[in-house]
């Protein structure tokens, strides 16, 4: 597709890039990319991807605009609240690029729909905040052959990962299972305004690269962010060959909406700070201390941890609840407070008793206890 003089003039800063000039401003007219979910995540990434010349964009959701969601959500302002986001989101993407085509998909995306508006689009941006929704997205785009651009926030980090066919692992191979009820979503939780604009921003420099062909993308990596630190992390993944959906034999061969979660059981989590729990361990002395489990990833856990502490990855908890069923008022860790707050309720509904959440997780437990104590 060969650009117009005013194309020309205005993406003239990229075709002075010699990594993208007119051949990959070219593919960028070409493209055809959705973004799934209108909010936090992906207002920044629309707004990049139409401003770069991306020639046919997608929005996709059926939200509508919040005054709360002011505080993140650039691509809105006041005179968008109560309208559904992905009307409110093309109009302000047409005013910002008249020359490319943005479709408003103002629906909920579900297993009926998704490979028909999947099929559309050749990649695919995930800026949701729902796991149910996550998993739905990762299983189409790895049947229908669709790189994929993943992003997530919690309070004050988040995270980043690309799919491409055939050249890594996919959203499963990294978190083999979950459920929406084992991350609190930014109403719950909170989120600092400005974070998803890192990374939603990362997710269209992702997708740019993987469209031009520039640059190595974030195939077969974690890149993880903390604001509070103002640090990256990356962590090596690789492919699962037992993996549900891109294994060597997957047992997901259809797509499936998500089922219903079963009914809480009666009760409510405790919550400790590090200073409570630290008075709590030192109270036992060696008699009976409560059961510490930490539920982050087995690299995390090995890097450092509190003595004593049994590691269950969250991923791995529905599996290993007998584990902890003996004991009473077991408390759950991580590193900020946001997956032990979902191991709290996943053993809330085994009717595992007054499970406990370490507020601000090791994070917490390493700024006012330990300073030694390594955190990943």
């Amino acid at each position: 597709m060969t650009l117009s003089a005013s194309e020309r003039e205005r993406y003239q800063r990229h075709l002075a890039l010699s990594e993208i000039g007119v051949v990959g401003q070219e593919r960028l007219k070409a493209a055809r990319v959705l973004i799934v979910g209108a909010g936090g995540l992906g207002s920044p990434a629309a707004r990049y991807l139409a401003a770069a010349g991306c020639g046919t964009l997608g929005l996709l959701d059926y939200d509508r605009v919040d005054l709360s969601n002011l505080q993140r959500q650039v691509l809105f302002d006041s005179d968008a609240v109560a309208r559904p986001k992905a009307e409110a989101g093309r109009e302000r993407l047409v005013r910002l690029n008249p020359e490319i085509r943005i479709i408003a998909h103002a629906l909920e995306l579900q297993a009926a729909n998704v490979r028909e508006i999947f099929q559309q689009y050749d990649l695919v941006l995930d800026g949701t905040d729902r796991l149910s929704a996550r998993y739905l997205i990762n299983d189409a785009c790895v049947m229908l052959r669709r790189p994929l651009v993943s992003a997530a926030i919690h309070r004050f980090e988040g995270q980043l990962m690309t799919y491409v066919p055939g050249r890594g692992p996919c959203y499963r191979c990294i978190f083999p299972q979950g459920a929406d009820a084992m991350v609190a979503n930014c109403a719950e939780a909170g989120v600092l305004g400005v974070l998803p604009g890192v990374l939603g921003t990362l997710q269209a420099t992702e997708a740019i690269k993987l469209i031009t062909g520039t640059g190595e993308p974030l195939t077969g990596r974690l890149l993880t962010y903390d604001a509070l630190e103002m640090r990256f992390d990356e962590f090596r993944v690789a492919r699962r060959p037992d993996c549900a959906v891109c294994g060597d034999a997957p047992s997901i061969t259809e797509l499936r909406d998500a089922q219903p979660p079963r009914p809480q059981a009666a009760g409510e989590v405790r919550r400790l700070s590090a200073a409570t729990l630290h008075e709590l361990l030192q109270a036992a002395d060696g008699g009976r201390a409560p059961l510490l489990i930490d539920v982050r990833e087995v690299h995390e856990f090995s890097a450092g941890h509190l003595q004593g502490a049994l590691n269950i990855p969250l991923g791995q908890l529905p599996q290993r609840l007998a584990e902890i069923a003996p004991h009473a008022g077991p408390v759950f860790m991580c590193r900020s407070g946001g997956r032990s707050m979902a191991a709290c309720q996943i053993a809330l509904r085994a009717n595992i008793a007054h499970p406990a959440n370490l507020e601000g997780g090791l994070l917490a437990w390493a700024a006012q206890i330990d300073p030694a104590l390594r955190v990943l």
